[in-house]
């Protein structure tokens, strides 16, 4: 077992196991709640954390979770009245047409 990363809050952490598991890489979170003992440890030492269990998997992990750390940038032209849609907006302002569409 081997800790791929620290997380700043349980809700990434949380996330981003699940999106490793998904992929079929074991994961889990550990230090869930030791924020609880942030006073009496150092504070970057209650950050939960993602675990793998196969150690020969770090490198694959480490590439997903990068993928899912990626900021996107998603441009898209509507493909009913040509509004250039920028950002995660799956559906077109101006006429409602939906992204799929095109």
């Amino acid at each position: 077992m081997q800790r791929l990363i620290q997380a700043p809050n349980l809700a990434l952490a949380t996330l981003w196991c699940d999106w490793l598991v998904q992929a079929g890489i074991a994961a889990s979170v550990q230090r869930a709640y030791a924020s609880s003992i942030a006073g009496e440890i150092p504070p970057d030492q209650a950050l939960p954390e993602v675990w793998i269990e196969d150690d020969e998997r770090l490198d694959e992990a480490q590439r997903l979770l990068d993928l899912l750390r990626r900021p996107r940038h998603v441009v898209w032209i509507c493909p009913r009245c040509g509004e250039r849609i920028e950002g995660p907006f799956e559906q077109c302002w101006r006429c409602g047409a939906n992204m799929a569409d095109r």
